[in-house]
């Protein structure tokens, strides 16, 4: 049986970190080692730590800093490096996972059952539930984006598209990176797992910083349009997505200095395309 291993980077996720706790500690297949990274936690979060690896042998953990005002991107993405590497030998599936998560007990069982049905897989997830009008409801992605908030990596593939790049897009940079190296990712849209969202998460500003992440992959400026729209749906804050980009191309912000990686995500928004996106992003996808 395939064996994995977690990485949580963490920031005053204690109430959070307990929750999770419970639904890995019920998995029909644990984890080799859950790897908790303190990315600068300033409440009881580290005493949450220090408690679980108490109680568990298979939970470990570590502190990661990403320098002084990092964003909340690069935070996460440098912990789960150092988390990573803490690991020290890495075992065949390495998951990177948000702390406000949480699972069925056949989650990871059936996760990391799909790597070993398909060899070529490198990147895959769950699909997202989120509480709306006091329901968990689906949430739907496009094309073969894998969800961030639960990220499973195939060891081989982790490798290639190593070192994620700290900044917000990251989760689309690696997608592409190991498209390019001939890996699938995909989304196991009958396995979901619980994103218990923070009250606030959603704001302007991050909507705005997602519009920055956009100018630096290379978005269309259609395809970007219709993006923040179908997302104003649910959140009207989205819109700042178009502001966001627009700034960014104002002040000539960098774009991604890997030219093959901003071609295949134009490559991927044309008018061709638009018509399937629109489908799987209301999730009517066609049967496989």
């Amino acid at each position: 049986m395939t064996g994995y291993a977690v990485v949580t980077p963490v920031r005053n996720e204690g109430e959070n970190l307990r929750r999770l706790a419970q639904s890995l500690a019920e998995q029909r297949q644990r984890p080799l080692t859950w790897m908790i990274v303190d990315t600068g936690s300033d409440d009881d979060t580290p005493d949450v730590v220090a408690g679980l690896a108490s109680e568990h042998d298979w939970i470990r953990s570590c502190e990661s800093r990403a320098g002084e005002a990092p964003t909340r991107a690069r935070a996460i993405v440098h912990g789960f490096n150092v988390g990573a590497a803490a690991l020290g030998g890495l075992p065949d599936v390495v998951v990177k996972l948000d702390a406000d998560i949480s699972m069925e007990a056949d989650y990871f069982e059936r996760l990391v059952g799909a790597f070993e049905e398909s060899p070529e897989l490198g990147i895959a997830s769950g699909t997202c539930y989120e509480r709306l009008d006091g329901e968990w409801q689906q949430r739907h992605v496009t094309g073969d984006h894998v969800w961030g908030a639960t990220r499973a990596y195939r060891r081989r593939c982790l490798e290639q598209v190593s070192p994620l790049e700290e900044r917000l897009g990251w989760d689309g940079i690696d997608e592409i990176k190991a498209a390019l190296r001939g890996w699938r990712t995909r989304t196991l849209l009958d396995l979901p797992f619980y994103h218990h969202r923070r009250e606030g998460e959603r704001e302007v500003r991050a909507w705005r910083m997602v519009g920055d992440a956009c100018h630096y992959l290379g978005y269309r400026v259609d395809y970007l349009l219709l993006r923040s729209l179908n997302n104003a749906r649910r959140d009207p804050a989205a819109l700042a997505m178009i502001g966001g980009y627009a700034g960014a191309a104002l002040r000539r912000a960098k774009r991604c200095p890997d030219d093959d990686v901003r071609s295949f995500v134009r490559s991927q928004q044309s008018l061709r395309q638009l018509p399937r996106r629109a489908r799987e992003a209301l999730g009517r996808r066609k049967a496989a």
